[in-house]
C-alpha cells in the first residue's frame, strides 16, 4: 500500500488540539491513550455494534435528528437496547463537547456495542452487561488539498450488498467488505474504491455516496444498495430545490466514464470532487464548475 490518509475521502487537517481531548466512554473521560473497552466486549469480538458521525459547527450538531433516527434504526435493527432515548443519547454527545470546551470545527463519532459478553462467542445471549456507548469527539477539517486535486478512483471486484444480505442502511461496526474493498484500490494506486451492486450497476464508494453530473443531471444510485447517507440526501434535496434534475436511478459504468463530472458525499468531508476513475479522466480531469456550485450550495446549507 503506497497511498497515504491524505490521500482518502475521510482525510483531515491535523489538529494538536486533538491530543488534549477526552473520550467518552459510558459516561466517563478518559485520555485518549487511556480509553478503553474490554476484550470481551461484543464490539470487539464481533463488530456487534452501531455507529454514527456528525458534526459540530458554530454551535450546531448538524442534522442532529436525522442521525439519530439513522442510529437508533440500526440499533432496533439488531435488537441492541442503547440504554437511553434519543434526547438522553444528546445530551451525552453534549456533555462531551462541554467537557472538552468545543464549539466549532468538530466531528463526533459514536460507537455502541451490544456490551460485555462472559465469551467471545457470536450468541448475544451470552452478554452480562448493558451497551457499551464510546463517544469520540475530535477537532476535524477537510483536506483542502484534496478537494482542490479530486479522488481517484478504482472499481473494485468487491460488490455491495443486497439488503437480503446485507442492508447497508445499517451502520454495522462490521465493514470488512469495505475495507477489502479499498485495500484493493489503494494496492492499484487509487484513493478510494468505487463499488457496484450485484447486477453490476454504480452503487457507492468504500466509504462515502458517489455522484455524477451529465449536463447539469445529478445522477446517484437507487439506494437500494449503498449507504443511507444523510449528506447524500441534503445535495439531492438542495440540487432539486435550486430548480435541477436529480436522477436517483441504475446506470452503468459506461455512463460513468462519459460523465462530465463526479464527486463523493460524507459527513466529514462534505463534497469531495472525483477527477479520475480505472485509470479515465472524468471530464477534464480536474474539478468541475457544477460540483463547485453544489458544494457551494450545500456549505450555504450548513451555515459552514
Amino acid at each position: 500500500m503506497t497511498n497515504t490518509t491524505q490521500d482518502s475521502a475521510q482525510s483531515y487537517a491535523p489538529d494538536c488540539r486533538n491530543d488534549a481531548v477526552e473520550v467518552y466512554v459510558n459516561g466517563a473521560f478518559f485520555p485518549r491513550d487511556k480509553a478503553m473497552v474490554p476484550v470481551f466486549d461484543a464490539g470487539f469480538v464481533l463488530g456487534d455494534g452501531v455507529w454514527e458521525g456528525m458534526r459540530l459547527v458554530n454551535g450546531r450538531l448538524l442534522a442532529v435528528d436525522e442521525h439519530m433516527a439513522r442510529l437508533y434504526e440500526g440499533a432496533n435493527a439488531i435488537q441492541l437496547d442503547i440504554g437511553m432515548d434519543r434526547d438522553a443519547l444528546k445530551g451525552e454527545i453534549w456533555k462531551t463537547l462541554h467537557h472538552n470546551k468545543m464549539e466549532d470545527g468538530v466531528h463526533i463519532r459514536m460507537m455502541i456495542s451490544r456490551g460485555l459478553k462472559s465469551t467471545p462467542n457470536q450468541d448475544p445471549r451470552f452478554i452480562v452487561g448493558s451497551a457499551t456507548v464510546v463517544i469520540v469527539a475530535e477537532y476535524k477539517q477537510p483536506n483542502a488539498a484534496l478537494k482542490a486535486r479530486g479522488l481517484t478512483l478504482l472499481t473494485s471486484t468487491i460488490r455491495c450488498s443486497t439488503p437480503d444480505v446485507f442492508d447497508l442502511r445499517l451502520n454495522s461496526h462490521s465493514r470488512l467488505n469495505f475495507i477489502q474493498a479499498l485495500i484493493q484500490a489503494i494496492n492499484m494506486g487509487a484513493d478510494e474504491a468505487l463499488m457496484l451492486d450485484d447486477r453490476g450497476f454504480v452503487a457507492s464508494c468504500n466509504s462515502t455516496n458517489f455522484f455524477i453530473i451529465r449536463g447539469e443531471e445529478l445522477w446517484t444510485s437507487t439506494g437500494a444498495t449503498c449507504f443511507n447517507g444523510i449528506t447524500r440526501s441534503k445535495v439531492i434535496k438542495i440540487w432539486r430545490d435550486a430548480g435541477k434534475r436529480v436522477f436517483e436511478k441504475d446506470y452503468t459504468l459506461a455512463e460513468t466514464y462519459a460523465a462530465d463530472e463526479a464527486f463523493v458525499t460524507g459527513t466529514l468531508g462534505g463534497i469531495t470532487p472525483v477527477t479520475k476513475i480505472d485509470g479515465r479522466k472524468v471530464g477534464q480531469g480536474s474539478p468541475g464548475p457544477v460540483t463547485a456550485e453544489i458544494s457551494r450550495l450545500y456549505q450555504a446549507y450548513i451555515g459552514e
